[in-house]
């Protein structure tokens, strides 16, 4: 099978985001071919190179989304009223959509406006040769004041000032520069057998063309729902802008569900925003993202016989006499690991440490990562100070050096080479957010078999399970009481570690991950009708090698079942045609 793999910013660039699962999965199907079609986000990107390709990607094709060099396109008197049609519909479409907040889903006139003034600018660049002027050009911005200013638009269009106009027009050209593109030839998306988009938004754009122009069918993973992000941005811009923009987000996303032969969400957090934004349910696979839990088979392995004996000492401590010298148990340690930035709320993690430590004198807390740029380094210096506050140096005697039992690392310092060094130091992983996607760091910790305590956001509990302690977030006290119950427990903390680790192999590694890939790319392929000629080993053409009905549109190309007669389900032996 050959596969038009196509992304955004991630796979085939170094740090791409995505790209760590792309690269698995293609190296995990190597008895499959692909053509990676990316999209770089920036000159540092492009700069950076791509990451070690396998044999079985035989291309690579990229563009700039951060960049347009003038094509050198004239539109003749037929070629510019063409555009103005299709761009002034397209526009309208925008102005006349139901508002997000009232509506997910948009209108079956919008959307079908939308879809056809879409594909006639597709077509228009692949006659013409591009859009790059056009979408410049001040014919554009006038189609869109216009559609603004036409009965039935909604209010936040008519109030759109110039400038507002200007930004729109801006992003949309960006939006549809993949319109121009040399990708949508016979030898290029048309010659792939399935189009898998890595992520929604812009990144699909090509692969509804390729549907359009091609009938090849469309797979589309959302480990983070696009449109969600787009809601989110911008929120300084005016109404107009805002609700403009939001318009065309939520229109190319609903064409894209409509157009996939099946969604896949990596969790049913994503699953529950994509059936808010319009997605049909029946499409839904969801599948989880892998991750290579090599790193961590060492660690994993070696906890159970840590723990137990650690439950051993334990037990022999409580039963000692009271006349024996008791034995000093060894002091506990919480690790938090991840990126450091507000959403991740260490200031909670602090003050429950607090009631952790007056509950087990001599806990220590490891907080492991780095800060997430100027922000991040703002709140690390702001949780530093409190640690500093909240907790005193300690010392053993007047003339010692004191010690904060919160110490600040990053990984690669000393002490925390890995991220699977950092776990194996941990007596509970902790996970304090406030907003959190898909926890990968929880999942790492799970690997390594350690108990959890996490706050209960984004897929947390999916991921967990009954595996570990969660907790309402932005509560130290709850945090604290569940750190302090695994804490004084060893023998749950070894039974909720054993079992964490059982699921996340089970669930959330790399060979689960393209196992069901590799069989949602057969099922989408097999329920699509031939579109070229088969040929035998000659180079001939096969005659009669697809049936006549796989190239006229109609309902037996749907994927739905059709009734089937009383006499062929009584037949004994029903006559299938093999097609090869």
């Amino acid at each position: 099978m050959r596969i038009g793999l196509l992304t955004e910013g991630g796979y085939p660039y170094v740090g791409g985001e995505g790209g760590v699962w792309c690269d698995r999965l293609v190296r995990g199907l190597d008895g499959h071919e692909f053509d990676v079609y990316a999209f770089s986000v920036g000159q540092g990107q492009e700069d950076a190179g791509w990451v070690e390709l396998p044999p079985q990607v035989r291309r690579v094709r990229t563009a700039p989304l951060w960049a347009a060099e003038e094509d050198g396109v004239v539109h003749g008197r037929r070629a510019r009223r063409r555009f103005t049609e299709y761009y002034g519909e397209l526009t309208a479409a925008l102005c006349t959509s139901a508002e997000p907040g009232a509506a997910e889903k948009p209108g079956t006139a919008e959307a079908d406006r939308f879809a056809n003034a879409l594909h006639g600018l597709a077509e228009l660049a692949r006659d013409e040769g591009g859009l790059v002027a056009a979408l410049r050009s001040e014919q554009a911005v006038r189609a869109l004041e216009r559609a603004c200013r036409a009965p039935g638009a909604r209010r936040a269009a008519r109030e759109a000032r110039v400038s507002d106009l200007l930004t729109v027009a801006d992003h949309l050209e960006r939006a549809l520069r993949p319109l121009s593109l040399d990708w949508y030839e016979e030898d290029g998306l048309g010659a792939v057998d399935l189009c898998h988009a890595a992520s929604g938004g812009i990144a699909a754009l090509p692969g509804l063309l390729a549907r359009h122009f091609f009938g090849v069918p469309l797979l589309v993973t959302e480990y983070g729902v696009r449109l969600r992000t787009h809601y989110l941005t911008r929120p300084d811009a005016s109404p107009a802008v805002r609700s403009l923009l939001a318009a065309f987000h939520g229109l190319l996303t609903a064409e894209t569900y409509r157009a996939a032969s099946y969604l896949v969400p990596g969790n049913a957090h994503a699953r529950r925003w994509q059936e808010r934004c319009g997605a049909d349910r029946t499409k839904l696979r969801t599948i989880h993202p892998g991750l290579d839990a090599t790193p961590f088979a060492r660690v994993g392995e070696d906890r159970r016989e840590e723990e137990r004996e650690k439950s051993e000492k334990q037990e022999k401590r409580e039963t000692r006499g009271k006349g024996e010298t008791r034995e000093h148990a060894e002091p506990h340690t919480l690790v938090w690991l991840g990126r450091v930035e507000p959403a991740r709320d260490l200031v909670s993690l602090l003050h429950a440490f607090a009631e952790v430590r007056a509950a087990e004198p001599g806990t220590r807390l490891r907080i492991v990562g780095r800060p997430s740029g100027p922000e991040g380094e703002a709140y690390l210096g702001h949780c530093r100070a409190l640690a500093a506050q909240l907790f005193p140096d300690e010392a053993d005697g007047p003339h010692a050096v004191g010690r904060n039992p919160v110490s600040f690392e990053e990984l690669g310092g000393p002490g925390a080479e890995t991220t699977a060094d950092v776990h194996a130091g941990a007596t509970v992983t902790v996970l304090s957010s406030v907003v959190e996607g898909f926890p990968v760091g929880l999942i790492e910790a799970m690997f390594c078999g350690r108990a959890t305590v996490s706050t209960d956001v984004g897929a947390v509990v999916e991921v967990i399970g009954g595996t570990g302690l969660v907790v309402p977030p932005r509560n130290p006290r709850a945090l604290a009481e569940a750190c302090v119950s695994l804490l004084r427990d060893p023998e749950r903390r070894a039974r909720l570690g054993a079992a964490a680790r059982a699921r996340a192999l089970e669930l959330f590694s790399v060979e689960q991950n393209v196992a069901a890939f590799r069989g949602l790319y057969l099922e989408t392929v097999a329920r699509t009708p031939v579109r070229r000629p088969v040929l035998d080993g000659a180079g001939d053409p096969q005659p009669f090698a697809a049936p006549a009905e796989a190239h006229v549109p109609g309902h037996w190309t749907e994927p739905t079942p059709r009734a089937v007669p009383t006499w062929a389900v009584e037949t004994p032996e029903p006559v299938t045609e093999t097609v090869r």
